[in-house]
């Protein structure tokens, strides 16, 4: 059974030929539906940097396993292993303090029409930031129709309008 695996997926080297590395590509983007699914919908969207560093690290060990760069069997072995630690960690972040180390933690930076200065030079937030963020997501042009604005966990700036 192993000697037929290794003959329609090829040797774990650079000598596979087109089709043994499309057929890689089709188990590697299933298994990789199926990692998906298993983690959560959260490692491809709008995300926190402990996000988007699983995806560039998935897609990365996931690459190899596609050219014969590394073993494949192990490839979809560390490939679970790092999904399911994903998992546990967001699990982890949701019931104790070090959340805010894995995902970050928000930043307001303007106060009741008044902009934070302090939070904004921690951040890198310039208020042409700002008011690029209140034109975006507040419509409007004037600082002091904010009623606070936030630096979210995942980069995005949001705006709470005053009322009336």
């Amino acid at each position: 059974m192993e000697d037929l695996f290794r003959e329609i997926i090829g040797p774990d080297s650079n000598a596979i030929n087109w089709w043994q590395m499309s057929i890689r590509g089709i188990i590697i983007f299933s298994f990789t539906l199926l990692l998906i699914r298993f983690g959560d919908n959260r490692i491809f969207g709008k995300s926190a940097a402990f996000d988007i560093a699983l995806g560039v690290i998935l897609g990365s060990v996931l690459s190899r396993g596609i050219t014969g760069n590394a073993p494949f069997v192990p490839v979809l072995v560390s490939s679970f292993v790092l999904v399911f630690m994903h998992r546990f960690l967001a699990h982890l972040a949701c019931r104790s303090s070090i959340g805010n180390f894995i995902k970050g933690k928000s930043y307001q930076l303007i106060k009741n029409g008044e902009l934070l200065h302090d939070q904004m030079n921690h951040n890198r937030i310039t208020q042409k930031d700002l008011e690029e963020a209140m034109r975006e997501n507040g419509k409007i042009n004037n600082l002091k129709e904010v009623e606070a604005a936030f630096l979210e966990r995942n980069g995005n700036i949001s705006i709470i309008n005053k009322k009336g």
